[in-house]
This record gives structure tokens, sequence and C-alpha cells, in this order.
């Protein structure tokens, strides 16, 4: 840790210098443009430019944070930068928020508990300690985070825990590959140094949930394999054990081979292969056929002839211990008693008859059954009591069982010879592309191979039941899935759940407290060979106490079970082990149940249903109220993120930016193959053919935010990252803006009154208190998206487009300087609650932007944007009537900005004057009262209203139609398109005639009279004179322009 901050510290100070450098080489060149300027207006006599030359110089270093000790409050600098950074700004920030203790939560405190159950892991759950977080992490730091601070600035006594998962498979995957093996070493060496190289590497993802802005109580921090989760890990597997919910079977499992362990159900993923497919397979230097139906005859006994099997898995023939056909299937009625025999060991394979399993239109009719190697086999085995033979080792070779010419081959070597071996007898019948699909191990890439084993499951049926009762039933409903339509998939996954195979064939990870007695009288002695033999015990103390009374008066040996627990067991106990449990502690008390669970869908059973089974059981109650499931993360062209494709983003490439140099070196890291290396990087160069540009933590954040919107999936393009970047530096320049119209000695109000205020102040108050309102509405029903776009709306449409612009005029023209004061309390009051509305989707910018702020003088203020409250609707802020206003004004000038635009092809900032054509004295009033905010926004030079039917249109203007009683008109100097204009009008008037025939159409329909309300009637004909009257205006209009475009052609 040391030397992470050594070297943060480091690289802070070569940005600091390298800024400065930039700014330097910035003021030198503009000195250079102002002298070479000054050099061509010499003969030039102006006030303006002397004054500038005798302005004092800019220094840069006034523009550059001074450097902040670590974990101290962040050092300003005097003046603002004129340009963001992200890197600048998100400095420091974050240590002094820890160091302060902004984020610890009080387990006395009297306030409502808050708590959000989620500890990080790399492959959802828990971030393991093996890797470091990819943007999926990231989506969920930041959808946490949000409402962490939310609800901390909302008076919640928020606590967040992070925790780490031991992850023992892909930590052994891991340390593999670096060349420590747990056979070489031994299990104690192994294990030490597996604790070594977690010290050593388990750093990296808190260090990018503190960049990532995660505001998480790190005096809680906790790991999966610590003292006191790994006690409440084995209370929970003794009480499971000891009320009959854990028990030892001999099953079907999903074997890895590279791994030499059983795997869960979520670590196998399933591919479908078509037809004749090589793919490559761990442990084997040439790829591997899949895709082949193999077709083979086993002769009959006593020369009866031969039935003909087929298999996609040849190499499991040398374990078949029957054939079974279909009862009713004539083909084979003389058959049923009969026996096959191996052509390779002499086995008798009874013929026996299965209804369930065998389709007598599939192929011959006739199924080879392999028990200890297939899931239906192995069912029909059961069925008819079959002998179970094993022919693999534990690394995936053909074992003793297999026969002496296959014994030692790797299974898919064995698959080649056995082919051969069938050939030489006679007996192979050829083989065809067949579709099929193939289990993959998700850590290694193995093709699972079904495994009889014995193993440690937990029977779910009861527990799952109570589970699935929570979620679904009117009277005892305790739990909510947002989004609803996952309550389905929960129903589904639990009405049809199997038990939970939970030991794991590795040496890193808890131990499983199952410990084996080998009496001195037992004739077998290898360990598990008795199933009663077992104790299951807290410590190995009270094991041979326990062992002592069950097997009272007999010598016997105690050996602990070698396997270790499934990691999901750990995590499923998460809301409990975080908080203490099994120890009654404060935290347990004031924050169990939790109030949320965040998390990714693709886990709703792995963990979710879990924890929920488990807490449950061990508490009595569910472990939290809510579920919030967020969407999977795609690459752009909505594919999932993979490794092999080059498509996998570490957040910190999008926060600090990276070159497609360095993207390349991170998968040349990697443990990627030559031939997937290659095409890694070409992905690469296709997706980020310039790099990554730097973003930021807050626009990482709220890009990721605003893309929950999108279903169940999130295609991610980085340049939509790079926008919300881009909006940073808006917000930056509207706060350098705000501080230069305070002042320096500006001192803000502790309350505004938004009557006593110019028009656009009370407007941006009162569209404020909505978005406060809708923001809040929003977060409440976990309407993330809708939350952020609202928040983006008000800062970006109404505050920096409109209201910042529409203000400007008080700071500068004399006659308005009464209302100055108003202006600088509205911009004041407005940035500071807007900033406190932004800071739980971007945390780093607004504590920034607000610490430079002024604050009341009479009031205290708080030390950080962290800790001050969330906003709250104010009901004076709240004018309807200026909003309505407001919106007539936008709509005047979004017109006049159209029109400018349609006739200034150059000089489009040039101030013009405009018209209003009123249709009545409402009308006429908004805009008149209103001309400052038209103009200002509209950037005219006048604006003269005019009443319709007294005074004549403007000639040299060109008109746009604002609403059914305004109209505006623009005018230039220099002569208009008339033919433009006039073609306008045409498709103005076209539009007109239709809204009339078809007005007309349903007004003259049949029963119309009789039949249609006399309130409705009254509006058509009131819309139909509506329109005929805009026919009459704009055949004037045309006229008009007829005129002048004979004028224009005279003058020619």
């Amino acid at each position: 840790m040391a030397d992470e901050l050594e070297r943060k510290k480091k690289k802070d100070e070569k940005a600091k210098k390298k800024e400065l450098k930039k700014l330097k080489a910035e003021e030198k060149s503009k000195q250079a443009e102002v002298k070479a300027k000054e050099a061509k207006d010499v003969p030039k006599k102006s006030t303006k430019k002397s004054s500038k030359r005798d302005a004092p110089e800019e220094n840069p270093e006034d523009f550059v944070d001074p450097e902040t000790p670590d974990g101290e409050r962040k050092r300003l600098s005097s003046h603002m930068a004129k340009q963001y950074s992200p890197a600048a700004v998100e400095r420091a920030w974050y240590a002094w928020w820890e160091r302060a203790g902004f984020f610890i939560a009080d387990a006395k405190s009297s306030k409502p508990a808050f708590v959000i159950c989620k500890n990080f892991s790399s492959v959802l759950p828990p971030p393991n300690v093996t890797g470091v977080l990819h943007i999926g992490h990231a989506l969920t730091a930041a959808i946490q985070d949000l409402i962490v601070r939310w609800k901390r600035m909302s008076g919640f006594n928020v606590l967040w825990v992070p925790g780490m998962d031991h992850a023992g498979i892909a930590t052994q995957k891991e340390l593999k590959r670096r060349g420590l093996t747990r056979h070489d070493l031994g299990r104690e060496e192994y294990i030490k140094e597996v604790w070594k190289w977690k010290e050593e590497n388990g750093s990296k993802i808190l260090i990018q949930l503190r960049r990532l802005g995660a505001s998480l109580d790190w005096s809680r921090e906790c790991f999966t394999m610590d003292e006191q989760r790994s006690k409440a890990v084995t209370e929970a597997f003794v009480r499971f054990y000891k009320e009959g919910l854990i028990y030892r079977d001999i099953r079907l499992v999903h074997w890895d081979c590279h791994l030499k362990t059983a795997v869960s159900d979520d670590e196998v993923e399933h591919i479908d292969i078509k037809e004749k497919t090589l793919l490559k397979v761990p442990g084997y230097d040439k790829p591997v056929e899949f895709g082949l139906i193999t077709s083979f005859a086993y002769p009959l006994e006593g020369g009866l002839g031969e039935v003909v099997v087929a298999t996609t898995r040849v190499e499991t023939m040398l374990g078949d211990t029957a054939i079974a056909i279909h009862p009713d299937d004539a083909r084979y009625t003389h058959l049923h008693g009969k026996f096959a025999v191996h052509p390779f060991n002499g086995r008798r394979l009874p013929i026996i008859c299965d209804g369930t399993l065998v389709d007598p239109g599939f192929g011959t009719g006739c199924v080879k059954i392999t028990p200890a190697h297939d899931p239906n086999d192995f069912k029909l085995g059961k069925r008819h009591s079959l002998e179970f033979i094993n022919i693999f080792t534990d690394d995936g070779k053909i074992n003793t069982n297999g026969g002496a010419d296959f014994t030692g081959m790797p299974r898919f070597a064995a698959r080649e010879a056995i082919v051969e071996a069938l050939k030489k007898q006679g007996l192979y019948r050829g083989a065809q592309n067949k579709e099929m699909r193939l289990g993959l191990c998700q850590r290694t890439s193995d093709v699972i191979e079904p495994m009889i084993k014995p193993q440690w499951y937990v029977n779910c049926s009861t527990i799952a039941k109570e589970a699935l009762d929570v979620a679904t039933s009117d009277e005892n409903k305790k739990l909510e899935f947002i989004p609803k339509q996952y309550t389905a998939e929960w129903r589904r996954w639990l009405e049809n759940i199997r038990d939970w195979c939970i030991s794991r064939q590795l040496w890193w990870g808890h131990r499983i407290p199952a410990w084996y007695a080998t009496l001195e009288e037992d004739q077998l002695r290898e360990i598990g060979a008795y199933n009663d033999h077992w104790v299951v015990a807290r410590t190995e103390e009270e094991a041979r106490k326990e062992a002592a009374e069950k097997f009272s008066g007999k010598r016997f040996d105690l050996a602990q079970d070698d396997d270790v627990l499934d990691t999901w067991f750990s995590s499923g106990i998460f809301p409990l082990s975080a908080l203490g449990w099994p120890d009654e502690t404060d935290d347990f008390k004031a924050f169990y149940p939790t109030s949320v669970l965040e998390t990714g869908h693709d886990i709703l059973f792995f963990w979710v249903a879990r924890m929920v089974m488990m807490g449950m059981k061990l508490s009595g109650d569910v472990p939290f109220s809510k579920v919030y499931l967020h969407p999977m993360i795609r690459d752009a062209h909505g594919r999932k993120m993979s490794k092999s494709l080059g498509n996998v983003i570490d957040p910190i490439e999008v926060i600090d930016g990276a070159t497609l140099e360095a993207l390349h070196e991170r998968l040349e890291k990697g443990n990627l193959d030559p031939r997937e290396l290659v095409v890694a990087k070409e992905g690469q160069v296709k997706d980020f053919p310039n790099g990554i540009s730097e973003c930021g933590a807050d626009a990482l954040r709220f890009a990721l935010v605003s893309y929950t919107a999108q279903s169940d999936k999130i295609n991610l393009d980085i340049l939509r990252v790079v926008g919300y970047r881009q909006w940073c530096n808006k917000l930056w320049n509207a706060v350098r803006f705000a501080l230069i119209r305070l002042g320096d000695g500006y001192s803000p109000p502790v309350a505004v009154s938004p009557e006593t205020m110019p028009f656009s102040c009370q407007w941006i108050l009162s569209v404020l208190n909505k978005a406060i309102s809708k923001t809040v509405e929003s977060l409440n029903a976990f309407e993330f998206p809708d939350a952020a776009n609202t928040v983006y709306a008000w800062w970006q449409y109404q505050f920096c487009d409109v209201f910042i612009e529409a203000i400007k005029p008080y700071f500068v023209n004399p006659a308005l300087a009464s209302d100055r004061a108003h202006a600088q309390h509205a911009l004041w009051v407005t940035l500071e609650t807007g900033l406190r509305l932004l800071h739980p989707f971007m945390p780093f910018i607004t504590e920034e932007l607000w610490q430079r702020l002024p604050s009341p003088k009479d009031s205290e203020r708080k030390a950080s944007i962290v800790i001050c409250d969330y906003p709250s609707a104010i009901e004076n802020w709240t004018n309807e009537k200026v909003e309505t206003e407001m919106e007539t004004v936008l709509a005047s000038v979004k017109c006049l900005r159209a029109l400018r635009a349609e006739l200034l092809e150059k000089q489009k900032n040039e101030r013009l004057p405009a018209f209003a054509l009123r249709e009545n004295n409402i009308t006429s009033e908004i805009v008149k009262s209103h001309e400052l905010e038209i103009r200002t926004l509209a950037n005219l030079s006048s604006l003269e209203v005019l009443l319709k039917g007294e005074d004549a249109a403007p000639a040299g203007s060109a008109v746009e139609t604002v609403n059914e009683n305004l109209k505006v008109y623009l005018r230039v100097d220099r002569a208009i398109n008339v033919e433009a204009e006039q073609e306008k009008i045409r498709n103005k008037i076209a539009e007109l005639q239709k809204q009339k025939e078809k007005l007309q159409i349903m007004m003259s329909a049949s029963g119309y009279e009789e039949k249609v309300p006399a309130n409705i009637k009254e509006d058509n004909v009131a819309k139909l004179a509506k329109i005929l009257q805009e026919f009459d205006f704009f055949e004037k209009e045309r006229a008009r322009l007829v005129a002048e475009g004979n004028e224009q052609m005279k003058q020619k």
C-alpha cells in the first residue's frame, strides 16, 4: 500500500508539472498573439486594447492547484483553471473524505438505518482477490454509490461495507499460471503462498473503487477468508448440517479436469455447435473434434447379431454397463432380457427396457448407457440398479477401469484410439455431423466432464419454498424485485431448484468442518468409505468429543475433509457475516436486515437466491427487502465482454485514458494464447483506433447510470462517456462565469424571496424545484436513468442554455443595476442547490465546484458537500405562471434563432430587428413584459410588438409561427430569398389544407350533429375558424412576398 501511495504521489507531481508546463505554453502563445496584434494595430488608438495592454499579466501558477498532503482537505488554486481537467479535479478529494470519516456509519445513531448489501467480485458478486474491476463492476459501483450518497445526504445512517471474495478457483488458476501448484508445494506451503499473493495483489480492486469515488465504510472492510467471516461460514455449515439441510452423497458433478475440481452450474458456459468443429482444449497440443456423432456396433451374446448405438463421446463406451431400448419397439422384442458383450473387456451389458429415456424414432432406437458419466444415464442407472463404473482419473485420463490398452491416455486422445480399435474389430459404423451443446468451464475453457463423486450438498427444497413465498405470496411478501419482471424468473428458478453441491476439490477456501472417523475395525480404510463415519463440528476438539460419543468404546483416527466450500457459500451469508454474525454485534442489531441489494440480473439465482435462502434460515428474516437488478454491459456492437475479443475495459483506462499501445500491453500481460492475442488486438484496433480518451470518474459514472434504461443489456459506446466529459467542462465554465459575476466580496443570503426577483430568476428557481421533485421521485422508484436525465436537463437546457444567458444584461447594463443583486442571489442559490442535486451522480466535480462557492456569513458551512442535505422542494419557489410565460418566451426565441440560421449564411451573431405579431392582449403582455429575455436570448437589436389587423407585416422579413396566437418576423438589411420564403409559405398552406379537409369530413359525417356532444362540436367549430384565419394570414404573407419579389426584380 505504501508503495502504491508513493507511486500515486509521484504520478500526481508529474501531472502537476505537465499541467503547469501546458498552461505556461498557452500563456506564452497568447502573449505572442497580443504582441502581434498590437504591432498590427499601432496606428489605431483603442482604449479597449490599451486597457488590455495595461492589465497585469496572468501567472500560470495561479491556475494550478497546490500540492495537497495525503488525507488533507484539497488545496485549491487561487483561480479556476480555464479548462476542466478530470485528473486535476479528482485528485486528493477521496483521501480527505476517507480520513475525515464521512463514510463511516454509526451503529448507535438515532437516524433511520440504510444498508446497501454488496461486496465486490470479479464474477459478480464479490470482485475477487485475483483480478481487477472491469466496466461491469464500475456500473455496480456507480449505481450503488449513487444510492448511498443520496441516502446519506437525505439524513439516513448509511452503511456500505466493502468486501472481497477469496475466489477459490480463480486464485488457484492464477497461481498455477505463475508456476505454483498445490501438489508441488503441499497444502500448508500452498496456503502460505496464496496469502502472500493476496497481500501483494489484493489492493488493486480497493484502489479502483476509490478512484471511482465509491463511498464505502472502509473501517468495516472485510474479506471472506478473514477470521470473523470464516467463523460465520463454519457456524452456518454446522447449523445446516444439524438441521439435516446438509448431507453427503455420491452423485454426478460438473468436473473440470484441468483444475481437478467440481464446479457449480453457474461456472459452466454452454456453446452451441452446429457441425464438425475443432476446439482448443487445455492440456492438448492440437485442437479436438466436436460436433460429430459416432456409430458403432455391440456384438450380442450367443451369436444373435449386433446392435448399433451412437454417441458424441465415444470414449465413454469404456464405462458402458447397459444398452437401453424402448419396451414397445417391435424391432427389439426378441432382445428383451438378452446381453451384449463389450468388445474390449468382455463385460456383459444387459439389454434393458426404458420408456423414459429411449426414443425409438431416434437413430437405431438403441442407447448406450454410461451411468457414471452422463446425467440421463445416471438416472436410468438408479432406476435399473446398474453398475456405475468411473473410467477417468481426476485430471481426465483413462483409469484402470478403462482397460490396459487405454489406461493413462488423455480422454480425447483415447477418443481417437477407441475409434481405431473399433475399426480393427469391424465394429465402426461411421460418423456424421451432429448439433450439440458443449459445456465449458468459465474459468479454464476446459470441456466439462460429468463425473461421479462423493460431495456435500445443501437440501434446497424447503428453504427454496420459503424464499419463493416471501417474493410472491400476498400474505407474506417481504421481498421486492426491481424491475418487477424478475419475479417470474425468481419463481422459475426456485420451483425447479436442485440440491446444491457445495464442496470443491481445492485447498484455497473455507475447509469443510467435517471430520472422518476411521475405526480400528473398519475393513475399508479409504476416507469416506462409510458415509455414517462423518462428524461435523466447529473445531477439531469439538469433533473429537462428538466422535467419542458416537463411537463410544471404539478406537478411531480422525481426519478433516480435504475439500473446501464453494465460494458462493460464503458469499451467500455475506449480509450476515459482514455485520458480525453469528455474534450479536452492535452492527448486526442496528443494520440487519439490510435495505437494498444491487447486482446484475445474471446472478439472480446463483447469488441472490442463496443469500435469501441462507439468510432466512439462519436469521429468521430476509437479508434485504429490495433487490435492484441492473443490465449487463456489452460492447458498442452488442457483444459480450470477452478477453479473447479484446473488448474488456478496465474502468481506470476510461478514467485516465489509454493509448492503443497501452491497451495492447494489458492484453500481452494476460493469459491469452498467441492466436487469441492476435484476435484481441485486432478487436482493439477496430474499436479504439486512437486509444481511449481521458474521461474521468464523474463522466464514466454518469454515462453508466444513464445507460441503465437500456432493457437488460447495455451496449456501451465510449464516445458517450467522452460526451459527458465535455459536459463536465460546460459545468466548469458555468461556475467560472458565476464566480466572476458574483465577485470577490459577494456574500450569499441565507434564504431568497423569489417574488421580489426578476422574471428569469423566478423561472430558474421554479424549474429547479420541479427538477428536485422529479429527481427524488425517480431515485425513490429506482429509475436511475430518469433521475440522471432530469438533473442533466436542468443543468444543460435550463441553467446553462437559458438562465446564464438571460441574466447577463444585469451585469453589463447600468440601467438594470438595481436587479443585479437579485440575479447574483438567484445565480448562487441555484448553483449551490444544483451541485448538491448532482453530487451523488458526479461526486468529484461537484465537491470541487461547491468548495469554490462563497457561503453565507451568518451560518455554519458544512465541511463537505458529501455531508450536506440533499435538496428538497421549497414551496414558494414554484411558479406555474412564470413557467408558462417562459415557455412562450423560449418558443419565440427558438423560432427567431431558426430564422437567423435560415437568413444569415455568415455573420450569424449579427444583431437583427425582430417583430412579434400577436393575436390578443394576453400574448401581447407576455411578449412586452419579457422583451429583455427575448432580445437577449435571440440576440436581437430590437423587438417590436405588432397587432394583427392593425399593423402591417414588416418588409424584407421572414416569418415563423410560434403558436396559434403568436408569429415572429426577423428582418435583415439585405434582400431575403423570396423564392425560399414562398416555398415555406406554400408548405404551411398545404398543411393547413389537410387539417381543414380532415376536420370538415369529420363534421359532415352522418350522425355528427345528433351523436357528438355539444362541447366537442363547439371546439371543432373554433378549430375550423382558427384554420381559416391561418389560411388568410399565410395568403396575405404570400401576396406580400410576391410583391417584394417583384420589387427586387425591378431594382435589378
